[in-house]
């Protein structure tokens, strides 16, 4: 059964129009010049160059008839003689019964096969489905990433129109071994650099030096410095335990005090001798001096190390370190901490020298600081590389973005080579299945095709066709068998052939009862089909009504209730034959037919379908085609024509002579109308109009006036409304 026919770019059709179905028997209504000819030229031969844009969906393999005026060409004008058409007999009983056991089961392997091919289908559209929802979702990266400023847009170049594209894409990236290092964010701010207006070439961040590592490990630190022991104050110096506030009185004594005692710096009294002055002096002597300015120079150095290090913001101010800032901010600090904390120590230990002190190390705070440094400074050269060779860097920048992404989603990408993996062997075991029901087919076709030939004759169809022409009164010309094979039509007592002699509606008629033999029977003997496919364009354009029911009558009983033709296509022009063809019965009807209408607009012929209510007698046609501005002009202008000579000449037996001599109608504007609607005004009969002088408006208005001056304005607008 055809399912649908779609028409595209070819004669009439400037567009695409389909015809879907469900139906044994589809009746298509539509004006001369609407496209019917077109679709059964297409279905009589569809592999035409000029079809290339047409198809028809099919259920199954079932061979298509037409008649049609290619169907009379290529049978009765282009052939010398008919081919014979094969009917079975029933001489050979045996033969007989191996054909039905064959066909039978040809039947149900037919039936079989249709499943299979159903469940591959299914299969199909079920794997399409799952296909569709991994590329919807993979889709979420271009409506992620693209559009507006986003700055990792270049990396979808040339995949941001086509979501099979990007799917391939993605598709065609191995999975990762690992999980990439970078995040979507790292990448982004790396493009970001390497394309901003601002770019430029970073400077390296010096490290933290310090010098003086060395004083921090001086053994004078550790040692407790002492005065001279031998000194008379010594025991007293040493009882007191500071010495270094003994030093500092010094300071505030005389140089000389001579005979009379000086004035205590610390009690105030007066009882500092010479003797006592000389013994404090001697008690620190040049060793303790030494050890001194020894302390006091380790400060001065350790101290001018420790001064000019770089401040905190000359390495968190960098851009480089914003990400780091807190991490550069704690282990500075640390550093500096350590640092001060030692100063202080070098501090402490002049004042109190025989204090021991013990200076932190440095080098591994230093060091550690650095270290973070130089991770900086690392990713500053290839910073600073990449912006030496951008394309390069932004490429592979690229790279590394599609990376993530073909980790990120690599649970949609494993579900759908899952999902593919399992409809492939589901079609693969499927192809074997419908190979082995091919196999059986071929050899049932063969059994069938070889009692067949023990049981076929051509005569049975020649006498159907004569039996059907002398039905119609038709007794003046026969189809005669020719050849074993082959028949020609012949008139009475003469044995050429006569079918160039035919009428139009006798060749028409002879040529549709070959066609119903056709159908019934075999093309040939090896033909193993059960069922046709007959189409039917316009079988009674050239007829008189006297063969219309006959021709109706044969289509009902060959056509529509022959179990051999599995569905019909019926193409006419004539509502009064579509009316006929369509069943009254509305329950039978839903479940057999379908109705169409082929109309044909400016925009080009479509295919519309059509309920049994809208079905109209030709005059009402007319009538739509005028009242749609839409049609093409030639064709409003003709179907006014045809409602004046019918509505008139037919109905109201008018003569329209003076009508058109009224003095409305001599209107420069109204001539064109005149000269095209009234036949009367050309000598020859014949309607000349150059369809550049059409108006619409004009023409309608014209029309009107027809009606109204011979009073029949109430049936104008009547039927303007229809």
């Amino acid at each position: 059964m055809i399912t649908e026919i779609h028409m595209d770019a070819v004669a009439s059709f400037k567009q695409a129009t389909s015809l879907v179905t469900d139906k044994k028997i589809n009746l298509i209504y539509g004006l001369n010049g609407t496209g019917k000819s077109t679709i059964s030229n297409f279905l009589y031969e569809p592999n035409n160059s000029a079809f290339n844009l047409c198809k028809k969906v099919t259920s199954a393999s079932v061979p298509v008839l037409v008649y049609n005026q290619n169907f009379i060409r290529d049978n009765f004008y282009v052939a010398d003689s008919l081919q014979g058409i094969f009917s079975l007999s029933r001489e050979n009983k045996a033969a007989e019964q191996k054909i039905a056991d064959a066909i039978k089961k040809q039947g149900e392997l037919e039936k079989v096969l249709q499943e299979k091919r159903s469940e591959k289908d299914l299969a199909t559209q079920a794997f399409s489905q799952q296909k569709h929802q991994a590329i919807e979702k993979i889709w979420s990266i271009k409506q992620t990433y693209a559009g507006g400023d986003r700055i990792l847009e270049y990396c979808l170049e040339g995949l941001k129109g086509q979501k099979d594209k990007l799917f391939a894409h993605l598709q065609g990236i191995p999975k990762p071994a690992s999980e990439p290092i970078k995040d979507v964010q790292t990448i982004q701010q790396e493009v970001e650099a390497l394309k901003g207006d601002d770019t430029q070439l970073q400077p390296r961040l010096a490290t933290l030096s310090f010098a003086s590592h060395a004083v921090e490990s001086d053994p004078v630190f550790g040692k407790s410095i002492l005065g001279n022991t031998d000194s008379e104050v010594a025991a007293l110096v040493e009882k007191l335990g500071n010495s270094d506030w003994v030093k500092q009185g010094l300071s505030y004594l005389p140089e000389s005090v001579g005979d009379s005692n000086a004035q205590c710096p610390f009690c105030q009294e007066s009882t500092i001798s010479e003797k006592f002055i000389d013994s404090v002096r001697s008690y620190f002597d040049v060793t303790y001096e030494q050890q001194l300015s020894e302390i006091a120079q380790l400060q001065k150095t350790y101290r001018a190390s420790f001064d000019p290090l770089h401040r905190l913001s000359s390495f968190t101010d960098h851009t480089f370190a914003q990400k780091r800032k807190d991490t550069i901010t704690n282990k500075y600090q640390l550093v500096v901490g350590a640092l001060q904390a030692n100063a202080r120590e070098i501090e402490a230990k002049l004042k109190s020298p025989k204090v021991p002190a013990k200076l932190s190390d440095t080098t591994g705070l230093i060091s550690d600081f650095n270290s973070v440094i130089d991770q900086i400074n690392l990713e500053v050269d290839e910073y600073n590389d990449k912006l030496k060779n951008r394309e390069s860097a932004l490429a592979i920048l690229r790279n590394e973005f599609w990376q993530l992404m073909r980790w990120q989603y690599d649970q949609t990408m494993a579900r759908f080579d899952a999902d593919r993996q399992s409809a492939n062997q589901q079609l693969k075991d499927l192809d074997v299945e419908v190979g082995n029901i091919d196999a059986e087919l071929v050899k049932a076709k063969g059994e069938i095709a070889e009692a067949q030939k023990q049981t076929v004759n051509v005569d049975q169809a020649a006498t159907a066709i004569n039996v059907g022409l002398i039905d119609l009164g038709i007794d003046d010309f026969s189809v005669q068998k020719h050849s074993d094979n082959l028949y020609r039509v012949v008139r009475a007592g003469d044995s050429k052939d006569a079918f160039h002699s035919l009428s139009e509606g006798e060749k028409m008629m002879i040529s549709f009862l070959y066609f119903c033999e056709l159908c019934k029977g075999k093309a040939s003997a090896e033909d193993t089909h059960a069922q046709r496919i007959a189409v039917i364009d316009d079988p009674i354009s050239s007829l008189s009504h006297v063969f219309i029911f006959n021709v109706g009558q044969l289509i009902r009983s060959v056509f529509f209730k022959g179990d051999r033709i599995s569905q019909v296509i019926v193409l006419t022009h004539s509502l009064y034959f579509f009316y006929e063809m369509t069943d009254p019965n509305h329950e039978r009807r839903e479940k057999t037919q379908k109705l169409f209408r082929l109309s044909k607009p400016s925009s080009g012929s479509a295919i519309q379908e059509m309920k049994y209510e809208e079905i109209q007698n030709d005059y009402q046609a007319y009538w739509s085609v005028v009242n749609d501005q839409s049609q093409p002009p030639a064709l409003i202008a003709n179907c006014m024509r045809n409602i004046v000579e019918y509505f008139f000449n037919f109905v109201r037996k008018k003569d329209l002579n003076n009508v058109f001599q009224m003095p409305e109608l001599q209107d420069a504007k109204y001539q064109a109308f005149c000269r095209y609607i009234n036949r009367e005004s050309h000598s020859l009969g014949q309607n000349i109009i150059d369809m550049k002088e059409f108006n619409y408006d004009v023409f309608k208005e014209g029309l009107r006036l027809v009606f109204d001056k011979t009073s029949y304005l109430d049936h104008y607008k009547a039927m303007s409304k229809c």
